[in-house]
């Protein structure tokens, strides 16, 4: 429960700060929606490595291992961060917000399962 607890204050927090950036930069930067949304993705998934690392998992594995892994399982997120507003905007003509909140709610199921199993499941054996 205490590791669910921690995953889902980063998670929260790395959610939010997407959300965040990906509406100033669509608003008041006027980026294209799916820029803005990639934009903020990508900050938010170096402060989501970090913090989980550290805060979630308090992992001691190398970055030369942890790191690509993470890598790898934040691809899938982003390619959700893509295809949401590049569907739901570009082609089905949908509000900009629509896809900020798709992205901020599957992204999170996917990490903890990648996360937890893969990225840094060496600490789980330890």
């Amino acid at each position: 429960m205490k590791l669910l607890a921690r995953f889902g204050a980063v998670g929260l927090s790395a959610t939010a700060l997407y959300a965040v950036l990906a509406f100033i930069l669509g608003q008041g930067a006027h980026f294209a929606p799916v820029r803005a949304s990639l934009t903020a993705y990508a900050a938010a998934a170096a402060y989501s490595y970090v913090a989980h690392k550290i805060v979630t998992f308090m992992s001691p594995g190398q970055h030369r291992s942890e790191a690509p892994r993470f890598l790898v399982a934040t691809a899938a997120g982003f390619a959700v961060a893509y295809l949401a507003p590049a569907v739901l905007v570009g082609w089905l003509g949908l509000p900009p917000a629509l896809p900020i909140v798709v992205t901020s709610l599957l992204v999170p199921v996917v990490n903890f399962v990648l996360l937890s199993r893969w990225v840094f499941a060496d600490r789980a054996r330890r």
